[in-house]
């Protein structure tokens, strides 16, 4: 089972930039997006299903080409979850979760911090997040949670950590809670197979940053310890360019 989670910054420019023909080429089973800033009527949806995805599911912010998250699925869910039940966060668009073949998928975007009062809101939904995930398990322990965190957890995950010490992504509470929601039953599905320095998911649209690798990895796969066993394969597949993010993948073994 192989699972596909990617930042578009735009749908429609991911789509304007030949991101279904990517798509087509590694050939995913489930695929989350994030940041798809579009409601579904804005999309063709018939593009998505001509590709392979007969299932696809869209969970948009309420403020037009902002936000917003989707599953496109090769099968068929036995149920989708749209949002947590948590008014603000639903009203920004930002979780959508899939129950596939013994397996819940969701896509996830965390908030930015890009000043002081979104940085309370993104510690206030991280907070939040930790409690309703702590829930979820209960019902779900096959978790598998995609997408964009906005948070580098070590080091090694940005490119100058010294500089960016006190900016938000790379905040001593921050890199704090991405840690402990790891401990609380979670592997960093990348880290578990990959320890070399230097791979990011995301660079500046300034200064020629991509082209440097002057980035930060701010996606992650991570997946409950309980499907430990299953984990086969968690790469970033930095040569696709549709986004100031590049997408992930995750490779599970069948049951």
């Amino acid at each position: 089972m192989k699972i596909v989670s990617y930042n578009v910054n735009g749908i429609r420019a991911a789509l304007g930039k030949g991101f279904l023909e990517w798509l087509q080429s590694v050939d995913p089973d489930v695929v989350c997006l994030q940041e798809i800033k579009a409601m579904k009527e804005q999309l063709e949806l018939s593009l998505f299903e001509n590709a392979g995805y007969p299932y696809h599911y869209w969970y948009s912010a309420e403020k037009k080409g902002y936000s917003g998250v989707a599953i496109l699925s090769k099968y068929k869910p036995e149920h989708v979850e749209f949002g947590t039940g948590i008014d603000y966060m639903d009203k920004e668009g930002r979780n959508i979760r899939a129950d596939i073949n013994g397996v819940s998928v969701m896509s996830l975007y965390v908030p930015s911090g890009t000043n002081i009062e979104r940085l309370d809101h993104k510690l206030q939904y991280m907070a939040d997040f930790q409690d309703y995930v702590d829930g979820l398990k209960k019902t779900h322990p096959n978790l598998i949670i995609l997408g964009d965190y906005n948070i580098c957890h070590q080091a090694i995950d940005i490119h100058d950590p010294v500089r960016n010490k006190n900016v938000s992504g790379f905040l001593p509470v921050e890199r704090e809670w991405i840690g402990n929601f790891m401990d609380s039953g979670f592997i960093d599905s990348f880290r578990y197979f990959n320890k070399e320095p230097h791979q990011y998911t995301w660079w500046s649209y300034r200064a020629n940053a991509r082209n440097n690798n002057k980035g930060w990895r701010l996606d992650y796969g991570m997946v409950s310890k309980t499907l430990e066993e299953r984990l086969n394969r968690s790469v970033i597949l930095s040569r696709a360019k549709h986004s100031d993010h590049c997408p992930i993948m995750v490779e599970l073994n069948t049951a």
